[in-house]
């Protein structure tokens, strides 16, 4: 079983529906090869279940987040979550 695989089926044992399952595998996929780490598929289980939160979305994004942390040149990790950018990201008024 491939990677992606594997972590579409841990994340729908956190309780993601199928949809959202591959495409948050696939995003996860997507950030450990951009980044070039080794990220073998039972720790995305590991830690998407050690997530502070019950909620699938946030305990992905929160996953997200802590990968990211544990690398020096991930500055915005934004388009690997679930969320993506978000429809405020461009706006230039934004947090002023």
């Amino acid at each position: 079983m491939s990677f992606e695989d594997t972590v579409a089926e841990s994340f729908a044992d956190a309780g993601a529906d199928a949809e959202t399952a591959e495409t948050a595998a696939e995003r996860v996929a997507a950030f450990r090869e951009d980044y070039e780490i080794d990220l073998p598929a039972e720790d995305v289980a590991d830690r998407v279940e050690s997530a502070p939160y019950d909620d699938f979305a946030h305990a992905y994004d929160w996953l997200v987040g802590d990968l990211a942390a544990d690398v020096d040149d991930c500055t915005d990790s934004r388009e690997y979550r679930l969320e993506g950018f978000g429809d405020l990201a461009a706006d230039p008024e934004q947090g002023a």
